[in-house]
């Protein structure tokens, strides 16, 4: 094993701990990332909107970690499964960058950055969710200025995010899988949970094979 995989299974270890075993402190470090990941999980919905046609209206993240977005036009199937399984991509394409492309975490930190500050803007829905925006947006920008340990954070809420999908997939997608299920049909949501999770999953490993290699 190199240094790469010690720092990955260091930060699993360190969410696991935090998250399930840290109680009210490990609630208040893990904030950033439940943050991200609402964030990561409603930017999901709105580009499965864009990308198939439809238009946004607004995209509110409160500060309890909970989230929508107004959506018009699209797919809405693409929409909604954008969410939970766009969440989980977007997570991987943080992850992965941060660990096999290092001279990129600068522009992938100012990158996320500007779309929160510019999601809080275009598609303003409230004071409140702007300037938790606009707050984390300021936080990565600072991060990104420091690329001794930009890298790390990179990695660090990347994986963290995919493991917090992961993990939380039996109560995240819930009314989204409803929804699903009475727009697409054929599986009940209940089936559908664990088709986004298996799909989930196997975008990991196979980022996770691909990042460490057979190794």
């Amino acid at each position: 094993m190199n240094h790469l995989h010690y720092r990955a299974l260091g930060m699993m270890l360190i969410y696991v701990v935090l998250r399930f075993f840290g109680g009210s402190f490990g609630g208040i470090v893990l904030y950033p990332v439940t943050l991200l990941v609402t964030f990561l999980h409603e930017f999901g919905h709105a580009l499965g909107a864009i990308l198939t046609g439809g238009a946004v209206r607004a995209m509110q993240i409160n500060p309890d970690g909970s989230g929508y977005t107004v959506t018009v036009g699209g797919s809405p199937g693409i929409v909604l499964m954008g969410g939970y399984l766009g969440s989980a991509l977007l997570g991987n394409v943080l992850f992965r960058i941060g660990a096999k492309h290092p001279s990129l975490t600068t522009f992938t930190l100012t990158t996320l950055a500007c779309l929160m500050a510019l999601a809080g803007v275009v598609w303003f829905e409230s004071f409140v969710s702007t300037a938790i925006l606009f707050g984390f947006a300021a936080l990565l920008f600072v991060v990104a200025r420091n690329k001794d340990w930009g890298q790390d954070v990179l990695m660090f809420l990347g994986l963290a995010a995919v493991l917090y999908i992961i993990q939380d997939f039996d109560v995240g997608p819930k009314s989204d899988l409803a929804m699903y299920e009475q727009e697409v049909g054929v599986f009940s949501s209940q089936v559908w949970k664990y088709v986004w999770l298996g799909v989930a999953g196997a975008i990991f490993y196979l980022n996770l094979k691909e990042v460490f290699g057979k190794k």
